[in-house]
């Protein structure tokens, strides 16, 4: 019999968990559509309530951050959730979620953006009378 004090469970498939896990460890972000009758999630094959269960799970658990904006849901692993989900789903300490790799520094061709040819030539401000805008206004525009 059904007692309104106890809460409601939602049993989900193993299969089902490791999917929405995986895709949250290789992305390291998720999102969801608030709908709960939405039959599959948009980026992995689990209905969408699953999703959204799992993770309030792992919310009230503190391994991930939360945002609603929009009637949409955002989730980020914080370094706690990386730690447990590498642990759930058995991965070596090298493999990272996306949204934590170092990004390589940007290797620039040429020169710096700073000693291009004909930089610096254009008007500075000057003293009044040498045309930069050091003269702004001009001594013969005087407000009444």
């Amino acid at each position: 019999r059904f007692d309104k004090t106890t809460p409601s469970t939602m049993i989900v498939p193993k299969k089902n968990r490791i999917a929405v896990y995986s895709l949250l460890f290789k992305e390291g972000v998720l999102v969801a559509k608030k709908d709960f009758y939405k039959p599959k999630h948009d980026d992995v094959d689990v209905p969408n309530i699953q999703v959204m269960q799992l993770m309030k799970s792992l919310t009230s658990r503190g391994l991930v951050t939360q945002t609603f904006n929009w009637q949409y849901f955002y989730w980020y692993l914080n370094e706690e959730g990386v730690a447990y989900l590498r642990e759930y789903l058995h991965l070596p300490e090298d493999i990272v979620p996306a949204t934590h790799k170092k990004k390589a520094g940007v290797a620039r061709v040429g020169e710096k953006p700073g000693e291009r040819e004909g930089a610096g030539e254009g008007k500075k401000m000057g003293a009044p009378g040498e045309g930069g805008m050091g003269g702004y206004r001009s001594e013969g525009t005087h407000l009444l």
